[in-house]
């Protein structure tokens, strides 16, 4: 059983950094398929960033901005989120999967998700 824990959300202006965490147990990351998925309120769930043997993916929307990273050392991967922008204010939830048969932004083809955490962007 995997288990997924965010953290590292918050309250930024516009231009501004958050780094989110995503502490993993019952897996080590290293054989997982890990990935950022954001949600906005009336918005479909976005795939943000993948990342798998080290290798990251990137949405259209956040690339350039946006890093993927993990320390299989703490088994926990990260979002280093930067020049955030009001439209990336969403609930972010980390996930994980062992094999990816689709799209590796795909939500649906994730098994296992953390509950979440909030990142507004203000004007």
């Amino acid at each position: 059983q995997v288990r997924l824990v965010e953290s590292g959300g918050g309250s930024v202006q516009s231009g501004g950094s958050l780094r989110l965490s995503c502490a993993a147990s019952g897996y080590t990351i290293s054989s997982l398929y890990m990935a950022w998925f954001r949600q906005a309120p009336g918005k479909e769930r976005e795939g943000v960033a993948a990342i798998v043997t080290g290798s990251p993916f990137y949405g259209d929307s956040v690339k350039g901005r946006f890093t993927i990273s993990q320390d299989n050392a703490k088994n926990t991967v990260y979002l280093q989120m930067n020049i955030l922008k009001p439209d990336d204010t969403a609930m972010y939830y980390c996930a994980a999967v062992e094999g990816v048969v689709g799209h590796i932004l795909a939500s649906t083809e994730y098994k296992y998700w953390g509950q979440g955490t909030q990142v507004t962007v203000s004007s």
